[in-house]
């Protein structure tokens, strides 16, 4: 039954997306121009800058590409719950036999895949043009996505929680993306912070699945630091996603109680 569901979500979405192709094409273009804004960014930097030991254009390549690979797919719990709101449907939607964290989960299954394969396909490319002779491991470079989607699931039911609760739910997410735009070592290493930020920036999972990404990819033989990080985002995912979906549920619960399920 619930492949069945799932089925019916991503073809309705696929459909969607088909009739705007306007919009497809526009995530083909936006990729490529971001790609030669980080060829040209690195040049004007220079060779000698190799934070971790890889070249700063591959470095900005992955660690923007999964930065926002995370952060849409958290923003597509939080966009389903805005646009229930506003089309006046989150009431019928809570009340369906479907279980309300199920529901949610299957509503941004395809924004996931989506953004998934544009992830891809950008970071493919990124590495094909620029550093092509890598050592890659494809096991812990899976391991690492996978932890770090349940991670981004675990932040999405919270940033949808808070919607339906308090309504601010976007303004939570601003301010755990700018955050992490800034300490997770998305644009330059962690260790050029200062050493507070720096503790800061390791209670953060998207430092550890940049980190554990970039160290897959370019560092597989490295098993000791691969380790640590899946281990880190191993921990943050057992804990916070279990509390969750306990949130988003109980969120749910008192506005149905309260009769504030359909206020937006």
């Amino acid at each position: 039954m619930i492949f069945a569901k799932a089925a019916a979500v991503l073809k309705k979405d696929i459909l969607t997306s088909v009739r705007y192709r306007s919009g497809f094409f526009l995530k083909l273009v936006s990729p490529a121009l971001q790609l030669a804004t980080f060829y040209y960014l690195a040049r004007a930097v220079g060779p000698q800058f190799r934070p971790d030991g890889m070249p700063y254009v591959v470095f900005l390549i992955v660690g923007t590409g999964f930065y926002t690979f995370l952060v849409a797919g958290i923003h597509s719990f939080l966009q389903t719950i805005q646009d229930s709101q506003q089309t006046g449907t989150l009431e019928v939607l809570m009340t369906t036999s479907t279980p309300t964290t199920t529901l949610l989960l299957l509503s941004a299954l395809s924004s996931f895949a989506g953004n998934l394969l544009q992830f891809v396909v950008y970071v493919g490319s990124g590495i094909l043009l620029f550093a092509p002779a890598v050592n890659i491991s494809v096991s812990a470079a899976a391991a690492v996505l996978v932890l770090s989607l349940l991670v981004a699931i675990a932040f999405g039911l919270f940033a949808a929680g808070l919607q339906v609760s308090i309504h601010k739910g976007s303004a939570v997410l601003w301010l755990l993306g700018s955050c992490a735009w800034l300490m997770a070592g998305t644009l330059f290493p962690v260790a050029a912070l200062p050493r507070p930020v720096r503790f800061l920036s390791a209670l953060l999972p998207f430092t550890h699945s940049l980190a554990g990404l970039r160290i897959a990819i370019f560092q597989a033989d490295n098993s000791a630091a691969l380790l640590r990080e899946l281990e880190s985002l191993f921990l943050f995912s057992s804990v916070l996603l279990p509390l969750a979906i306990f949130f988003f549920s109980w969120t749910v619960r008192r506005a149905r109680q309260c009769g504030s399920l359909s206020f937006y």
